[in-house]
């Protein structure tokens, strides 16, 4: 089935008009949905046009998260290209691999860095676009603002396939590896969308206003689908600033947003220091890391019953399970426990526990976790090996080990690459992590085995304390022994000011392992 865009967006720039679609708080920008139409017609006209995009080809987008908001879902279903996006902040050498990857025709990028990136660009012999005009652009570079004076705010009458088209391109997080290139059809998008509505709790609708400090190349994307269709707001921000956002929240009534639950913890703090009116936060979408029971309290007598936790992925971007808003209590042992899970899987998703052949398990064992539904992605773009490694037999092999309960509550236990083996026992980082944030002292962690004679991989925890906090190495690991027993109880510790994090804000324990195997092969592969 094929889907005009272009008619879907009139029709929303009908219904809601002078709404705000867009905020763009760096740059000042407040677009409502009538012009954000026409705007983004001229964007993809241009592309289609004088810049000679089409079918079959690829455009790369280096952009901040206010750029990317226009430049993103509601572009590029108007035109025929592929629309690759990429994390500004990765380095040039990992741009470069990128763009060796995937060949892109044309390069759209912010102004500041075209003095690092375009002799490479120029080598790839790719057109370069930059998003702003400037009197001393080179000559061989071309400006955005120039190219949509002069396009069409018209509708085209492109029709894209929904379920072979390949709309868009992003690598993934890079967080056990090298990013991949997954590949997405309009309708793993639309999938995404509707798995956000299928959440009734969530609260999307027209008065909804999101926050976006996650990268838009990534996580913070799925926000952005739902809130455009339901005629709500799209805020952007272009880098995580706690003190600016909680600004954001008081003065642009911001109902919507996504943290990781260390930047919560962080939030807390600010918030118990100096009470703002937050008052407009109807749901706090967290996700990459499970909450702290004790933590969680003070977030609900501070902030209410507005807290979720989503799982999904880059290859499987939707809200796979979902642990609601009643669901984050601390009142009894069951509910505490529940706090582990990432939630109930949404209806309409297939998701079962398989073994190391693909073989279903019984209820409540841990294996790896298969995934199918309509937003699986198309595999990974010049990668056959890898998408037939991990999209075999119509699922997704997602690499995370996980469990279902009784109740249908399914467990993120740990990475398959994160599992740590000692001494002939499974250790899970992630629960090693969870007891050590249990501590009141602890603000972020990273498990992982380091190499050790006798038991083949020793657990080791570097931590990252709260300010102004002090503890003992031994305190922390008795506190976890009293949790988890003394076979997963970290023996070392390394208390470290900062932790390598990936864009979404995962702490990259493949980053921390390397500091500790170096070039030798860690024996869990």
């Amino acid at each position: 089935m094929k889907l005009n865009f272009c008619r879907v967006m009139r029709a929303l720039a009908q219904r809601h008009g002078d709404a705000e679609a867009v905020v763009n708080l760096e740059r000042g920008r407040r677009i409502n949905f009538r012009d954000f139409h026409l705007l983004t017609n001229r964007i993809a006209n241009a592309i289609r046009g004088p810049l000679g995009i089409g079918l079959g080809d690829r455009f790369l987008l280096i952009l901040e998260n206010d750029n990317l908001a226009l430049m993103h879902m509601a572009m590029f279903l108007k035109q025929e290209g592929t629309a690759v996006l990429t994390n500004m902040r990765d380095s040039l050498e990992e741009h470069r691999r990128q763009i060796e990857c995937v060949a892109p025709k044309l390069v759209i990028l912010e102004n500041r860095l075209l003095a690092t990136h375009l002799p490479m660009l120029r080598e790839a012999g790719c057109v370069v676009v930059a998003m702003d005009a400037a009197a001393d652009l080179p000559a061989d570079v071309q400006s955005l603002p120039d190219l949509i004076e002069t396009a069409s705010d018209a509708d085209n009458d492109v029709a894209l396939e929904q379920n072979s088209h390949i709309a868009m391109m992003r690598f993934t997080g890079g967080t056990t590896g090298k990013g991949k290139c997954a590949m997405y059809t309009p309708d793993n998008i639309m999938a995404c969308r509707d798995s956000f509505f299928m959440h009734g709790e969530l609260g999307w609708d027209a008065a909804t206003r999101v926050l976006h400090v996650a990268p838009l190349s990534h996580g913070s994307a799925m926000l952005y689908y739902p809130t455009l269709f339901s005629g709500g707001t799209n805020i952007t921000m272009n880098a995580l600033d706690l003190d600016a956002w909680i600004d954001a929240v008081e003065s642009e009534r911001v109902s919507h947003s996504f943290l990781v639950p260390t930047a919560l913890y962080r939030l807390l703090e600010l918030q118990k220091a100096a009470p703002r009116n937050l008052a407009s936060l109807r749901t706090l979408i967290y996700g990459a890391a499970p909450m702290s029971p004790a933590k969680l309290q003070d977030l609900l007598d501070c902030f209410g019953p507005i807290f979720v936790q989503s799982y999904g992925a880059t290859e499987a971007a939707m809200i796979i399970s979902l642990l609601g808003k009643a669901d984050h209590r601390t009142d009894n042992e069951a509910a505490i426990a529940r706090l582990a899970s990432t939630g109930r899987i949404t209806p309409g998703v297939e998701v079962f526990i398989a073994d190391e052949v693909g073989n279903e398990l019984a209820t409540g064992e841990i294996g790896e976790i298969y995934i199918r539904c309509r937003a699986i992605v198309q595999g990974y773009y010049g990668n056959p090996e890898q998408t037939t490694a991990e999209f075999a037999g119509d699922c997704w092999h997602s690499g995370d080990l996980g469990r279902i309960d009784q109740e249908g509550y399914l467990y993120l236990v740990d990475r398959l690459k994160d599992m740590i083996i000692s001494g002939g026992f499974n250790v899970y980082a992630v629960e090693v992590e969870a007891a050590l944030a249990e501590h009141p002292a602890v603000l972020m962690s990273a498990v992982v085995g380091r190499p050790h004679p006798e038991w083949g991989e020793a657990v080791h925890a570097e931590i990252v304390l709260r300010e102004g906090a002090g503890v003992a190495e031994r305190e922390l690991i008795d506190h976890v022994k009293d949790r988890l027993g003394s076979y997963k109880a970290p023996k070392s510790l390394a208390f470290v000011d900062t932790l390598p994090l990936s864009p979404v804000g995962k702490v990259l324990r493949r980053e921390v392992r390397q500091r500790y195997w170096g070039n030798n092969a860690r024996l869990i592969n």
